[in-house]
């Protein structure tokens, strides 16, 4: 991830993820330059409400989070509520749906999405106190380009050779039920969430499958995901676009070259890995000189 989408990495240990737009408690994501350099999006979505996250009504935190992860290791098996089961959690919190598409990977590297079919709540227990929960997990190969939608419920992890964009619901809600029978940097095992993970496990879910993205505009624009929580579409194209102004935000990141942002209130270049955040009210021109791809994140209509 430092090399290839730019992100500063320190010494001081290893990282699995760099959160690019985030307002969650003492997470916060900071304006890096313009009129706004240095105030954090929590104190942006508070002054202008509606005018930067659209939707009619203003939110008590912006309600997406978009990161990417570089995983050398298979990351550990995990769940996440839905909207009513995190609300009763102490603090409270959003639920956790999320969707990935996949930036690279490493030949024969795998990702686990969903359960398979048939695999009941007892099932699970008995693989985990066995250690074999790997046994029933729904396994796939992915390439880059691919998108998978995990939504709250799903039990998932992600595998050793994979660089992944994640756009998701603003939680951090996440319960451990599998961490491969390893042990952590003291050399004991990190603490597993079971019973919570179980408790808002969907059994119902199943295999997860590959997105079969949506046709917007011909050549430009193609919808990966649409659910209530948000919708992911994916930009390939090359020359001017217009975006925005139409009353929802929209979360973009360039995967692939480098596009020239320009609207009333200034200019800006997003090379590869970098990320903006464009208000609800505000419509930008987009300029991409060679081929780009880029991912638009925002609210569904």
């Amino acid at each position: 991830m430092g090399t290839v989408l730019g992100k500063p990495i320190g010494p001081e240990g290893d990282y699995a993820e760099s959160w690019e737009v985030a307002d969650h408690g003492t997470d916060q994501s900071m304006v890096v330059d313009g009129a706004l350099a240095g105030r954090r999006l929590g104190q942006l979505v508070e002054e202008f409400g509606v005018a930067l996250t659209g939707g009619g009504s203003p939110f008590r935190r912006f309600p997406l989070l978009l990161k990417y992860l570089d995983a050398h290791r298979v990351l550990s098996v995990q769940v996440h509520p839905n909207d009513a089961q995190a609300a009763l959690l102490q603090p409270p919190d959003l639920g956790k749906t999320e969707a990935w598409v996949i930036l690279a990977a490493d030949p024969g590297s795998v990702l686990y999405a969903g359960l398979r079919s048939g695999v009941g709540r007892a099932d699970l227990e008995v693989a985990v106190r066995d250690g074999t929960v790997a046994d029933l997990l729904h396994v796939i190969e992915p390439s880059a380009g691919d998108c998978f939608f995990i939504p709250a419920g799903t039990v998932h992890a992600i595998g050793a050779g994979l660089m992944v964009a994640e756009i998701q619901q603003a939680s951090d809600v996440t319960f451990r039920l599998f961490d491969w029978n390893r042990n952590g940097p003291h050399g004991t095992p990190r603490r597993l969430d079971v019973e919570a993970a179980l408790n808002v496990t969907d059994f119902a879910t199943g295999p997860v499958a590959r997105q079969r993205p949506h046709v917007i505009r011909p050549s430009v624009v193609s919808r990966l995901v649409s659910c209530p929580a948000f919708s992911l579409d994916r930009w390939t194209w090359q020359g001017d676009e217009a975006l925005g102004g139409d009353d929802i935000f929209h979360l973009v990141t360039v995967l692939e070259g480098q596009v020239d942002l320009e609207a009333k209130s200034g200019q800006a270049t997003l090379a590869r890995g970098q990320t903006s955040l464009i208000p609800a009210c505000c419509p930008v021109q987009m300029y991409a000189a060679q081929p780009c791809v880029m991912l638009d994140a925002h609210l569904s209509e």
